[in-house]
Formats: structure tokens, C-alpha cells, sequence
């Protein structure tokens, strides 16, 4: 009984596969560090009040959050309800849409991106684009491109099947 995988990776798919598994895990936990000493907000948290920040009117429903934010519903929504507690963030009834749910980034949350962002920006320079050559920037940026529209059409055929 043979209990090898059929083909394993390269040595080069591996050493790749390893740096993602990497990058998966600690740009993450180094960004959330730095939001929670900074602001006291979590990644996600800064994300989606992004998300709503870059908005018309700083209004999205909770299904189009959840979608620009790359979450679940059911996470944005535990998301929102502590950004609520927190002032920064309001729910809404939709008027176009009684079953839809808004949400709206208030002054105060306005007031914490604004505060927040520079560091935050800067955090991500230091860990990616300062690491990388504007050559290397491009071909990093058109791989994960790549990757992604990847990833999202296979989430699209698994939820249809």
C-alpha cells in the first residue's frame, strides 16, 4: 500500500507554497497588532469601516459590506455590532429594500480612520512594498491577481454545486 500522494510539489512549489502559508499567517497577526495598539480595533473591524469609508455616502448594505470586505454575513454582522458599541458605525433600515439592512460609518468613525490610517499605511509598507523592488511590486501584484479572480471563481462553482 503505497501511502505517498500521487505527485508531490516541486521544490520550488513547495519553498512558494511555504512563503504563502507564512505571509497567510503572520501579515495578519502583525497588522491586527498594530491596529489594536494603535486604535484598538481589530483588522476586520479596520477593514470594513474602510470599506464603508470609500462608500457614497459612507452607506453600504450589509450584504455589499460583507462582499467589498471579504467576509460572511454572519461575520460582518458580529463585526458592525462591535463597531456599533464602539460609536462608529450605525445600522439602518433600507429604505429601497425593507428586508436589507444599512450600514453607516458615523463622525466618529470617520474620526478614527483618519487618525488610524497613516500608521496603518504605513505598517503595510514596511511589511510588503518596502521588502520589494518596483519590478518585483508589479509581478507580485499581477500573481495575486491572478490568484484571487482564481480563488473567487472556484467559491462561485462550489456554491453552485
Amino acid at each position: 500500500m503505497n501511502n505517498q500522494p500521487e505527485e508531490w510539489l516541486s521544490d520550488q512549489e513547495s519553498e512558494t507554497w511555504l512563503n504563502i502559508w507564512s505571509f497567510q499567517v503572520w501579515l495578519p497577526a502583525r497588522l491586527e497588532s498594530q491596529l489594536k495598539r494603535d486604535a484598538g480595533i481589530s483588522h476586520y473591524d479596520y477593514f470594513a469601516l474602510s470599506r464603508l469609508w470609500v462608500a457614497e455616502g459612507n452607506t453600504l448594505r450589509m450584504s455589499e459590506l460583507a462582499a467589498a470586505a471579504d467576509m460572511t454575513l454572519s461575520h460582518l454582522s458580529r463585526v458592525i455590532t462591535r463597531l456599533e458599541k464602539q460609536g462608529t458605525v450605525r445600522r439602518l433600515p433600507d429604505p429601497e429594500d425593507g428586508r436589507s439592512t444599512l450600514a453607516q460609518l458615523t463622525e466618529e468613525g470617520l474620526g478614527l480612520l483618519r487618525e488610524t490610517t497613516p500608521g496603518h499605511v504605513s505598517e503595510v509598507r514596511r511589511l510588503i512594498f518596502d521588502n520589494l523592488d518596483p519590478e518585483e511590486r508589479e509581478q507580485f501584484s499581477g500573481a495575486l491577481s491572478k490568484i484571487v479572480r482564481g480563488l473567487v471563481a472556484a467559491g462561485k462553482r462550489d456554491a453552485a454545486s
